[in-house]
Order: structure tokens, then sequence, then C-alpha cells
């Protein structure tokens, strides 16, 4: 999901790894949440496809709207469309090694 990116995509990726989960503490990029990072020039939008770890997650929607935030401040004068979506289903197999450190797995 997450590979050969392109440095823009990285660099969207390094400023969503500031968003933190704060059930857990650890940012939701080594959680395994953030899915797919689109970026499309010709209409200056980001898309980032992303899921959360429970339909009823209490602090989704302030998670969400942090990485719309996060990216809006961070590359002005794009569009940034956050979406959430269901499947793949997440699971803690896609905790990264960081995140599992984090975690004390």
């Amino acid at each position: 999901m997450l590979e050969n990116l392109t440095d823009k995509q990285q660099a969207i990726l390094d400023r969503i790894k500031t968003v933190i989960d704060p059930e857990v503490a650890v940012n939701i990029v080594d959680l395994g949440l953030i899915y797919e990072v689109n970026v499309k020039e010709d209409e200056k939008l980001i898309h980032i496809v992303m899921t959360l770890s429970a339909r009823g997650c209490p602090v989704g929607d302030t998670i969400i709207q942090h990485v719309d935030t996060v990216i809006r401040a961070n590359f002005e004068g794009y569009d940034v469309n956050v979406e959430l979506v269901w499947e793949p289903q997440w699971s803690p197999e896609l905790i990264t090694a960081e995140g599992k450190a984090a975690l004390g797995m």
C-alpha cells in the first residue's frame, strides 16, 4: 500500500506521522491506519485513504480532522480529501515495526 512513494508522497506521510492516536499515543502511520497517499498535481489535490482501528472509535472524527489540518497547513495551495474506508479492515498486522516497538509488542 505505502510502497514506492514519490518524494512528495513521502513528505505528506511524514507530516501525517505527527498525528497521534490519543488512545495509544502512537502515530497513525505506524499504527497502519494510512492506506494510500495520492497526489494529483494537475488538480492540486492530495487524497488520503485511511481507516480507523474500529468503527466506533471515539476519537475517529478528531483524527481525521487532524490529518486534514496537518496536510492543509503544510501543503498550501492543495485541496485535501481524507477518505475513510473500512475495507480492507484494519488489523494489528498492519502496525509497523516502529509502531510495535512503541506499543511494547
